[in-house]
């Protein structure tokens, strides 16, 4: 699987993670498990393709603005990730504010699928994205690991 068959895999278990935390309600254990695998999830992600498909499209010229609009876009998902694990699950304020993070990356996750993989063909050849998945992969699972320090 080449990079971008990887990362709308992750983007596609992301979308459901979030659906199914939207159903939940309150402070219960099946909020808690599933809100803690989307986190570990969409960090790991997050950092791993900084590391392999932005740090070689930061390089081009033509695509340097989108990549930093894109990480400008993690670094906002992250920052709301650390507001949810702030608050109280049973406040109605951790559902709105997920929701705000949710249309955040629903957003961003768009953004990828429908321009940075457009314009990330451009400059990355197709053996290149191979190699890039592979890379993406390995990468992902060393960052699972740091996050769950």
């Amino acid at each position: 699987m080449n990079i971008y068959q990887k990362l709308k895999t992750d983007h596609d278990r992301h979308r459901e993670l979030m659906r199914q935390i939207v159903d939940t309600s309150g402070d219960s254990e099946e909020r808690r498990r599933l809100f803690e695998v989307l986190a570990r999830d969409v960090e790991s992600h997050a950092a791993a393709e900084e590391q392999t498909l932005y740090s070689e499209l930061i390089e081009s010229v033509e695509s340097q603005p989108q990549t930093r609009h894109s990480v400008s876009e993690h670094k906002e998902a992250s920052d709301y990730l650390e507001e949810l694990k702030s608050t109280d699950m049973s406040n109605p304020a951790w559902l709105m504010t997920f929701k705000k993070f949710q249309d955040a990356l629903e957003h961003h996750m768009k953004e990828e699928e429908n321009d940075v993989f457009e314009l990330s063909e451009d400059v990355i050849d197709d053996d290149r994205a191979v190699a890039l998945g592979a890379k993406f992969e390995g990468r992902k699972e060393v960052e699972k690991r740091r996050v769950e320090g």
